[in-house]
């Protein structure tokens, strides 16, 4: 039986993955991932019979090292090695805190640390441009198109993630004191405020969008689908790659406006902790990659203006 068939049934990685969710609070998305990367690491030790179950008897230290050391040979991104070798260390040290392994091989497991690469934004004149031809674009009679318009805004003017985005109800949203309720990564919920053009967005949705594809089974959901349902990722990650090309400006992603809105708010003399809080970042180290791409801009800026750059 293939692995990934017995890894679907696996006792072990279901309770695994409980534990990922309920107790450490991760996303989904990092879920799977987490759930690949020990299939993954199966697959290679020939486990194919046994799957994930196995690996609780068969693997040693050199084992992992062997395998992240195939895999960055193989020319695997950095990114993706950190990853695999947190999955790892995450699944062992689980094992071996509930008494299903006496010894933890993941121990002295060490990875490469990800990449750390500069966030891709566009200028501010790119984002105004791509948020007038979602307002004007709505003028053509589909009210599908205010809700883009309106993902568009709360994207740029909070610097959601789209997932964040996707998750937030009517109610989470307050429109006189224009703030949102976030819940973030780990359930972690946060307030953010937006300003006054994704405000008259959301009014316009909520008024003259929103109930056109409401049904008995919408329920709280901001952005929903043509057929009621909740928006997902996906609908938005395409609308917005829509909204680039229709504009022409830089195609950029939602994960893209995130970033361009905390490049921006830097730009605009903003403290980093307070985009800290805006961003949900647990970390202020991972906030602080917005300071060199502000720092990029300044010395271009500095290098074309100063007679004796």
């Amino acid at each position: 039986m293939p692995i990934t068939s017995r890894v679907a049934q696996s006792a072990l990685l279901a309770a695994f993955e409980g534990h990922l969710r309920h107790e450490r609070g991760l996303s989904e998305n990092t879920v799977r991932a987490y759930s690949g990367d020990l299939v993954h690491l199966a697959e290679s030790l020939g486990t194919s019979e046994a799957g994930v179950d196995e690996l609780l008897s068969a693997v040693s230290l050199a084992d992992l090292r062997a395998w992240l050391a195939g895999m960055a040979a193989a020319g695997l991104s950095r990114t993706t090695l950190a990853r695999r070798g947190a999955s790892a260390r995450s699944f062992f040290a689980w094992a071996h805190d509930t008494g299903r392994l006496e010894t933890n091989p993941a121990l002295r497991l060490a990875s490469a640390r990800a990449a750390s690469t500069i966030p891709e934004v566009i200028s501010t004149q790119d984002v105004l441009t791509l948020l007038e031809t979602a307002r004007r674009r709505c003028d053509d009679g589909d009210a599908m198109h205010l809700r883009d318009w309106t993902a568009a805004e709360l994207l740029y003017a909070t610097g959601m993630r789209v997932g964040e985005l996707v998750g937030v109800d009517v109610s989470d949203v307050d429109l006189r004191e224009r703030l949102v309720r976030v819940m973030g990564k780990g359930g972690k919920e946060r307030m953010v405020p937006f300003g006054e053009p994704a405000a008259k967005a959301v009014v316009e949705w909520l008024e003259r969008g929103r109930p056109e594809f409401v049904t008995e089974t919408t329920g709280e959901a901001l952005l929903v689908g043509r057929r009621g349902s909740r928006a997902d990722q996906r609908q938005v990650r395409e609308s917005i790659h829509r909204l680039c090309r229709l504009a022409g400006v830089p195609d950029i992603a939602p994960h893209g406006l995130r970033h361009t809105a905390a490049t921006h708010l830097l730009d605009g003399g903003s403290d980093l902790r307070s985009v800290q809080e805006v961003l949900g970042h647990a970390s202020l180290t991972t906030t602080q990659r917005y300071t060199h791409v502000s720092a990029d801009r300044l010395r271009s800026a500095y290098q074309l203006a100063h007679p004796r750059a």
